[in-house]
């Protein structure tokens, strides 16, 4: 499927917002490191675009002491897809996400 074409000013407003958009995620993701969010915070706020949108695994591994290979099997015995988006989390992945990682 090919892309639609943008005028100039379409796309420069485009990347910007793109731009915007992860500023925030990144954001979220030092807040986390820093322990300034907990992992309880972010999951309560799924409905927020910019944190719906992230990708669980990316979430974990912001967190102290979780890196790519925990997250995974964390992910994988809670039944959460590699793909899975935050929004897109079920009420007892939540929780036991949160038994797991607190």
């Amino acid at each position: 499927m090919a892309l639609p074409s943008l005028s100039p000013e379409a796309r420069k407003e485009a990347l910007a917002k793109a731009l915007e958009v992860r500023r925030k995620r990144a954001e979220i993701r030092e807040q986390l490191k820093s322990g300034k969010l907990s992992l309880a915070d972010v999951l309560n706020k799924a409905n927020d675009p910019v944190i719906g949108r992230m990708k669980v695994s990316t979430l974990l591994q912001s967190l102290q002491g979780i890196g790519k290979k925990r997250a995974e099997k964390i992910m994988e015995e809670v039944g959460i897809s590699e793909n899975r988006r935050v929004q897109g989390l079920g009420k007892k992945q939540k929780e036991e996400l949160l038994k797991r990682v607190g």
